[in-house]
């Protein structure tokens, strides 16, 4: 299984009630069984106050990495994606399990 681990962190002067977030986080909601090749999904707002601290993370599984790839490609993922890079930057990280 492979791990794919996303925490954003959101632009300078972005809430989370900002619209353009809030569509990105239902963006992202919607795609939990949306997409055949997720084996688990889940994601959330940070609770921690420290200054090193992301923003929102999203916490997702898949067989291997050619269900991975899948993923990345599939156009609603890709929507998101989009709706993200106007208001967040964000790292990743993928590995077996």
């Amino acid at each position: 299984m492979i791990r794919h681990l996303v925490l954003f962190k959101l632009d300078e002067g972005v809430e989370r009630d900002d619209p353009r977030v809030v569509a990105g986080v239902e963006a992202f909601r919607a795609l939990d069984g949306k997409i055949p090749e997720l084996r688990f999904w889940e994601l959330g707002w940070n609770l921690s106050d420290r200054p090193i601290a992301y923003d929102f993370a999203i916490n997702s599984a898949f067989d291997d990495v050619d269900a991975l790839r899948r993923y990345v490609e599939h156009p609603e993922h890709q929507a998101g994606v989009a709706l993200w890079h106007e208001f967040a930057t964000w790292v990743i990280a993928d590995y077996e399990f």
